[in-house]
């Protein structure tokens, strides 16, 4: 990674993307971090985050962050909704972003999203496709957006989320039938990992602890990073 570079971030004042800010600033690595509120931003810039206020709803807030003097070189996403949320920024943010990076002509853009979304539904209890269908069907637009858009992707779907810290158990798979639980500190490992791998261009995978995987599936074929 070039230490003149640097490594943008929306989505990082909760969850994976504050746990992928941390993994990188401790290996010294530049983040920018495009965050709505003071709070957030000064959170951030303790943990040594270069923040910029802003919302990824608003185009011109993202194109002020992603085309600035200093070179991005990697976008990475980790934005979502709740279904309950009256304005989602699972598309809308996403596509923001990523007509951003196009712009930029930023390198990388990794995508984090959730199993359930796209071919990965056929992984999911009805019951719980039915709960989250309004998030996953703009997830998997902005999944089609990335993929569309011309752009040296990853798609990273988790499957559920815990808050625990990192088992080191993490593992992509691209089989789209494998579900399963893992923690949020793994999958922000297997994100940054992927930014110098590029084993991972172009390629849609679910994230998973290997302890976690639910019985009964197909054999889980791990994919490598090289």
């Amino acid at each position: 990674m070039s230490s003149t570079s640097y490594i943008f971030i929306a989505g990082a004042s909760r969850g994976v993307g504050q746990e992928i800010a941390k993994y990188l600033t401790a290996q010294q690595i530049q983040v920018k971090a495009l965050l709505r509120t003071e709070v957030a931003a000064k959170e951030l810039e303790a943990m040594g985050v270069h923040p910029i206020l802003g919302d990824a709803l608003n185009v011109d807030d993202v194109e002020r962050a992603i085309l600035g003097d200093e070179p991005i070189q990697a976008v990475i996403s980790t934005l979502g909704g709740l279904p309950t949320d009256d304005v989602k920024p699972d598309y809308i943010g996403n596509k923001n972003l990523i007509d951003a990076a196009v712009k930029a002509g930023v390198q990388r853009f990794i995508l984090v999203t959730s199993i359930g979304s796209g071919d990965s539904a056929v992984s999911m209890p009805p019951q719980a496709l039915a709960t989250l269908k309004p998030v996953l069907i703009l997830k998997e637009q902005a999944e089609q957006y990335l993929i569309n858009s011309g752009l040296n992707y990853t798609i990273i779907r988790p499957g559920g989320l815990k808050s625990e810290p990192a088992t080191n158990n993490g593992l992509l798979t691209e089989d789209p039938r494998i579900v399963g639980s893992i923690h949020r500190a793994d999958v922000a490992q297997l994100v940054c990992r992927c930014l110098n791998s590029d084993h991972a261009n172009h390629k849609v995978l679910s994230a998973l602890d290997r302890n976690m995987i639910y019985p009964g599936l197909p054999e889980c074929v791990e994919f490598s990073l090289g």
